[in-house]
């Protein structure tokens, strides 16, 4: 006889699960301690990409930029404005306006400003949780001492106060005062503030264009600078902070970078 065999059903095997392996290249933070987003966070927007309108009053700018470099360098007209309004001598026509304006031109020197913005920036980087703001400042201000140090060590201009030669540019005589770094200074530091704004961006961008264009009007006042050393050190400035929207992926990458570096130090043994 043959024997029945039963055909008992074979048991479907379910397909094992596996786990995604973790990217080498990320590294895992403590609790506490995840990584910021890239470019501005919810609460602290930035400047969108540059579209045309930006990109073209970039090149403005810097057109204008030029323009006032070659003019001093060629001993053009800009010249002999610069000289009529140091014959002028503004400090001895309104003197009474001196002891005021020679306090104000501080908020534009580079070592006071920068300490009274630091110290809000770190208010907001501590309350927000990133480090954005203080990079977006340290970036800004180095870039501007590096392009207006550039520039000053170049052409090695003379103030209007040890001037030599009447109707002379007073180029390559180991000076350091065109463009002006007051005015530049006062462009970037407080023109920063404004970028980091989030609800009185518009209001503050105003205050510091106003304070940017006194500061620059004031070293003319007190002849310490040069007409076209303000013009140059408002256009130097104003090409900071419009490049600060392309440093954005730069400003994220450190951010990133010593967000982990601080992380690993608080890695438990």
């Amino acid at each position: 006889m043959q024997s029945r065999s039963t055909h008992a059903p074979i048991p479907r095997q379910r397909p094992e699960r596996r786990t995604p392996e973790p990217d080498r290249r990320e590294r895992p933070t403590t609790p506490g301690h995840t990584l910021p987003p890239a470019g501005p966070g919810p609460g602290e927007p930035g400047w969108p990409p540059m579209g045309r309108r930006q990109a073209a009053l970039l090149a403005v700018t810097l057109a204008g930029y030029l323009l006032v470099l070659a003019g001093v360098l060629l001993n053009t007209e800009l010249v002999d404005l610069d000289w009529s309004v140091r014959l002028l001598r503004p400090y001895e026509r309104w003197p009474r306006l001196e002891p005021l304006l020679d306090t104000w031109v501080v908020a534009g020197q580079r070592g006071p400003s920068a300490i009274a913005a630091f110290c809000w920036l770190g208010w907001r980087a501590r309350r927000l949780g990133r480090l954005r703001p203080l990079l977006v400042m340290g970036i800004a201000l180095l870039l501007l001492n590096v392009t207006v140090g550039a520039v000053k060590i170049v052409t090695g201009r003379l103030g209007p106060h040890y001037a030599q030669y009447v109707g002379s540019p007073e180029l390559f005589s180991g000076g350091t005062i065109f463009p002006s770094g007051h005015t530049a200074n006062a462009v970037v530091t407080w023109g920063v503030l404004a970028y980091l704004a989030v609800r009185w961006r518009r209001t503050g961008a105003l205050i510091a264009a106003a304070t940017a264009c006194s500061i620059g009007l004031t070293t003319v006042y007190l002849g310490t600078h040069w007409v076209t050393d303000v013009l140059a050190g408002w256009a130097a400035g104003l090409l900071v902070l419009l490049s600060l929207p392309l440093l954005e992926p730069l400003v994220a990458t450190a951010e990133q970078r010593l967000h982990r570096r601080f992380a690993r130090r608080h890695l438990p043994c």
